[in-house]
């Protein structure tokens, strides 16, 4: 065991944290030549495609140092906030961390999230300066915010350039030498802890553990103790590039568990493994809940699919803990599920990963937050609002609280200005403004959590030009002055366009939403009203125009009573079939409400 080091590599996006794990591999010879190519641990396309990874991948690795053999086990971990839960559950099963920090860029917004998140779980951190090969780096500048964030000696910080191979063995020599190796004892009750599971459509569910106490053998019968079921361990082994299969695996390793599971919610990510014959008393604990941050609808286009669909989620809800779903229905949509996302970025990747990977086309409705709602027959009783209809008649409403996050951005102090304004406008309050630097400055805002869901991410990019770097915490409810804005087509109201809003914005949203809609609704043979509508109070219109049949073409000549006859009889026509007429809603209508701003 005091040769097993876990370690995971923390850093923001796009700092290097997948080439560094790809130079790691190659130097201790866990890929050969042939299997290596770039970001060999993001399998995903999604993940190729965007350059970002999503999931967190853990591999072991062999290395001799000193004429001793060492086990390595790597976990590489996402950067982007919207997959921090991703980030802590690596933590959870690590002693060590690698904190990389690009020497071009220096420190951003998640560099330091993840470094408390670390911190938090007494982790040895090891800095790793990377990308000092760049000519735009600036190697002494960085190291002093470093030294400056940790509190290190500069000898600590260890200069590299994943990609060419710079310090990739001193990393090697500092995990030996400073992660410590875990502690156990392995004469106990097996006690091993699930940080990941993925579904194999073959095999059932893959359970990715690492082992506190005790050991695991092949055959032995184990206890997962949040469900109390117990299974007979089919196959157990370590996590290399492939699976490699193991008679028995001992206190401090990692590996999979292969049980036949078939059932996606059987698996539960930070539960405890234990032996069925002398289980252990004491439940792994410290592993965080996940927090949802956005709520969105996701319905099948084909309501048939429903079943289906329920099933490809549970699947997707194995390999990725932080998606909550609970069923429900619209009148617009039929039957779907209500998800709850850890942000915009979450939700886009779950709906193309429903795509790619198990062929569901799906509807989602506009994103939107959890709020407090007060009646006045019971002022203290809480209403939890996750869905804009659920909300309860506005003259039985005594106030309405809303999530408030304290959202954390780091940016050059020539665009100080345009992020100030940005977040004013999305009724941000300032708290703090560091000088990190005489060229970075580091600036805290309180906001509302619906602010930043929709267009904030991608506008906060544009005014700094891509500039700064956003981290956000949840930091409670907050009193506010809330409306439904609803949208009505043809009379009818469709649920699935409602939303919440601040009163001061509810106006100038409504009216942008008509004109949108009016652009994407397709005409039809029958004028279309778009109306949006606050209570009663109708505050924006906008009218699809009828595609018109020109009936008075073969009426050349004559009397123009005629004409006024034809033209009568067609409108009479028309508002019948107003009347049973059904207004069909493109899938782009639903994401357009996103992108009033473009």
């Amino acid at each position: 065991m005091k040769n097993i080091r876990n370690f995971c590599i923390i850093a923001h996006i796009d700092h290097g944290k997948s080439t560094l794990a790809d130079r790691l591999l190659a130097a201790t010879g866990a890929v050969t030549e042939r299997e290596s190519q770039a970001q060999l641990l993001d399998n995903m396309d999604i993940e190729r495609e965007r350059g970002i990874t999503i999931k967190s991948h853990a591999i072991q690795m062999n290395y001799t140092q000193g004429g001793q053999e060492y086990v390595l086990n790597l976990i590489d971990t996402p950067g982007h906030v919207d997959f921090s839960y991703e980030v802590s559950r690596s933590i959870a099963a690590c002693e060590g961390a690698l904190l990389v920090v690009d020497a071009a860029q220096s420190i951003q917004a998640q560099t330091i999230s993840n470094l408390y998140l670390a911190l938090e779980n007494d982790l040895e951190i090891i800095p790793v300066l990377n990308k000092i090969d760049l000519p735009s780096a600036n190697p002494e500048e960085v190291t002093d915010d470093i030294v400056d964030l940790l509190g290190c000696d500069p000898e600590e910080i260890i200069p590299a350039s994943a990609k060419t191979g710079i310090g990739i063995t001193e990393i090697l020599a500092a995990i030996i030498e400073r992660v410590p190796a875990p502690k156990g004892v392995k004469e106990e009750s097996l006690q091993a802890l699930i940080f990941d599971s993925v579904y194999n459509p073959f095999r059932g569910v893959e359970t990715y553990f690492r082992i506190l106490n005790g050991e695991i053998k092949k055959g032995q019968h184990v206890k997962f103790m949040a469900t109390g079921k117990n299974y007979y361990a089919d196959e157990v082994g370590t996590l290399n590039l492939t699976q490699t299969p193991k008679k028995v695996i001992s206190t401090g390793d990692v590996g999979y568990l292969i049980t036949g599971i078939k059932e996606a919610k059987e698996v539960k990510v930070g539960d405890t493994i234990t032996d069925a014959k002398s289980p252990t008393t004491n439940m792994i604990e410290g592993f965080e809940d996940v927090k949802p941050m956005v709520f969105a609808g996701i319905y099948p286009v084909d309501t048939e699919d429903y079943e289906e669909l329920r099933a490809s989620m549970e699947k997707l809800q194995l390999n990725d803990a932080s998606l909550v779903f609970i069923p429900e229905s619209s009148a617009a949509l039929g039957f779907g599920f209500r998800c709850g996302f850890l942000g915009m970025l979450h939700l886009e990747i779950i709906q193309e990963r429903l795509e790619r990977e198990f062929d569901m086309t799906v509807i989602t409705t506009v994103p939107n937050v959890s709020y407090n709602a007060f009646t006045n027959r019971e002022p203290n009783t809480v209403l939890l609002v996750n869905n804009p209809s659920d909300l309860p008649d506005p003259s039985k409403i005594n106030r309405m609280e809303e999530p408030y996050i304290k959202a954390t951005i780091i940016t050059k102090s020539d665009f100080v200005g345009n992020v100030m304004s940005l977040c004013i406008e999305k009724r941000g309050q300032i708290t703090n403004q560091t000088y990190l630097t005489t060229e970075r400055v580091e600036l805290t805002f309180d906001m509302p959590l619906a602010e930043i869901v929709f267009d904030f991410y991608d506008r906060l990019k544009t005014v700094s030009k891509g500039y700064a770097s956003f981290d956000y915490a949840p930091i409670g409810m907050r009193e506010s002055k809330l409306v439904r804005l609803d949208v009505l087509l043809n009379g009818n109201i469709v649920d699935a366009l409602s939303s919440l809003l601040h009163q001061d914005n509810a106006q100038d949203i409504g009216r942008k939403m008509c004109e949108k809609l009016r652009q994407l609704i397709p005409r039809q043979q029958f004028d279309i009203p778009i109306q949006a509508a606050i209570g009663a109070k109708i505050i924006s219109r906008e009218t699809v125009k009828a595609v018109r049949k020109d009936v008075t073409a073969k009426c050349y000549g004559g009397d123009i009573s005629r004409k006024r006859k034809l033209l009568e009889k067609q409108k009479k026509g028309k508002k019948r079939m107003r009347q049973v007429g059904n207004v069909e809603i493109p899938q782009a209508a639903f994401m357009a409400v996103l992108k009033l701003n473009d």
